[in-house]
């Protein structure tokens, strides 16, 4: 069985926003405190709990801007959290949550057309499993299915 790596934001970047480096639209990231509605980390995609600081920032997943680059809100803690590691399960959080989109971009950073879908939680996996025998898929994002925030991110484990 095809073995799949979830990633949350890379460590280097989430370090650099919490120190006040620019998002994707050129702003600093804003500084609040949880009132322990649902707020995911991704980090380390879990939940900002009750009177945890948190950040929130426009993310662009991408390299670079480009016509598919979607941008969207996300919340990262304001303080330190080790990166998401359990790597071949779905996070406890999206699996409560509600259906994700899951997308397929190739190594061109492009949508591979016909890949998006509107997936349960629980079928994020598997539906993954089945993007990934298409050979122009490099990666997939699933991201929020009512505001469109990056969730996280899947690769192949080769």
């Amino acid at each position: 069985m095809l073995q799949l790596k979830i990633n949350g934001m890379p460590t280097e970047l989430v370090e650099a926003l919490r120190n006040g480096e620019m998002d994707a639209n050129g702003m600093r990231p804003e500084r609040y405190v949880s009132d322990g509605s649902s707020l995911p980390c991704r980090h380390c995609l879990n939940t900002v709990a009750k009177g945890e600081e948190y950040i929130a920032f426009a993310y662009r997943p991408f390299p670079e801007p480009q016509l598919y680059a979607e941008t969207g809100p996300v919340f990262l803690h304001a303080s330190n959290c080790d990166a998401y590691s359990l790597h071949q399960s779905i996070p406890a959080l999206t699996l409560k949550g509600e259906p994700r989109i899951v997308r397929g971009y190739n190594s061109q950073h492009r949508i591979v057309y016909g890949t998006g879908k509107i997936v349960e939680p629980e079928n994020i996996l598997d539906y993954a499993r089945n993007v990934f025998e298409n050979p122009q898929v490099s990666y997939l994002h699933v991201r929020s299915s009512t505001n469109n925030c990056f969730t996280f991110r899947v690769d192949r484990v080769v």
